[in-house]
């Protein structure tokens, strides 16, 4: 190997060895300091992620607090009687009659964090009054929920019948917070109920009503018009109303579609040719419509036989019941 080829080797040798120990530095020096660095990058991270949960239980805690304000009660049955009340306080405040519906207690349900309870309500009354009674339930102050609303044809021009459930809500548990009278800035003359007014003038609800025949020719005698039948009314213009449970005792409501009057009936009482003996709430197939369910009835004892009939039902539509469709304490006796 002459000269020049040692010059050379030397020259390359230092090259690698220059570039070996680069490495080395970076492997010795470089590489803890960026580890060290991937730490702090980590550990700000998180810590700006607990102090954003720290904000975020802050935030739900306010808001927690804010619902539960507007809650009745922390206890169940304190919550559901203060509901009622400010519910039938409702009825009457729409221009409604109390009377006219019915109302019974859900029962309690367990949510994540609260339990739901509230009234299962049915009735009637003039079409304008019952827009102003769901208007006033559905922007009440308290925490609530209308659920189910339905709407269908009165049994005379310009009634319609409502059901619904309205319910509530209870901390469980509940936070530690100071509750108000919650009153209602609404009312039924207030500028946001007059936007649902062309409902009630357009009769929206009415039934479609047939034209009447047309008018005989000029000198030909109108058809004679039947007499209408004489006696008192059939059992077809009485309607059991509402079977509504108040203060624990079932009260009836049979309203005479003739007279345009209803009368209040009790457990005892004589009605439709039997006396009253029970008002049975389960959920039963309604006769003739097994598809759909009937919530209530009030069960007559005609002779030694018990006959039922549902609600939103006549007379005419009373129906004996079958031994194993009798309410537990009439199966037993």
């Amino acid at each position: 190997m002459n000269e020049r080829e040692k010059r050379l080797a030397i020259a390359v040798g230092g090259i690698v060895g220059a570039i070996v120990l680069i490495l080395l530095g970076r492997v010795v020096f470089l590489r803890p300091i960026q580890d060290v660095d991937r730490r702090i990058v980590a550990a700000r991270l998180k810590l700006d992620g607990l102090a954003k949960e720290r904000r975020d239980f802050f935030a739900a805690e306010e808001a927690v607090k804010a619902v539960a304000a507007r809650t009745f009660s922390d206890d169940i049955d304190q919550a559901s009687a203060r509901f009622g009340e400010m519910l039938t306080r409702t009825i009457i405040n729409s221009g409604l009659r109390e009377s006219d519906f019915s109302r019974l207690p859900t029962g309690s349900r367990k949510l994540r964090g609260a339990l739901e309870t509230g009234w299962a309500v049915r009735g009637e009354g003039p079409l304008a009054q019952v827009i102003s009674l769901v208007f006033l339930l559905d922007r009440a102050a308290p925490v609530h929920r209308l659920d189910g609303l339905t709407l269908s044809v009165g049994d005379s021009p310009g009634r319609v019948r409502v059901s619904f459930r309205y319910l509530t809500l209870v901390p469980s548990p509940s936070p530690d917070v100071e509750r108000t009278e919650l009153e209602s800035k609404f009312t039924a003359e207030s500028p946001e109920r007059r936007a649902y007014d062309p409902l009630v003038a357009r009769d929206v609800l009415r039934p479609y009503i047939r034209r009447p025949p047309p008018a005989p020719p000029a000198g030909q005698p109108a058809p004679p018009v039947a007499p209408a039948p004489p006696g008192s009314p059939g059992p077809e213009t009485f309607r059991v109303v509402s079977l509504s449970e108040w203060a624990g005792e079932p009260e009836i409501h049979v309203r005479d579609l003739t007279a345009q009057k209803t009368v209040r009936y009790k457990v005892g009482d004589t009605i439709a040719g039997g006396v009253i003996v029970q008002v049975d709430y389960r959920p039963m197939p309604t006769p003739g419509r097994e598809g759909l369910l009937s919530s209530s009835r009030v069960v007559l004892r005609i002779g030694a036989e018990y006959w039922a009939i549902e609600r939103g039902g006549t007379f005419a539509d009373r129906h004996k019941l079958k031994p194993e469709e009798l309410p537990p304490g009439l199966a037993k006796s």
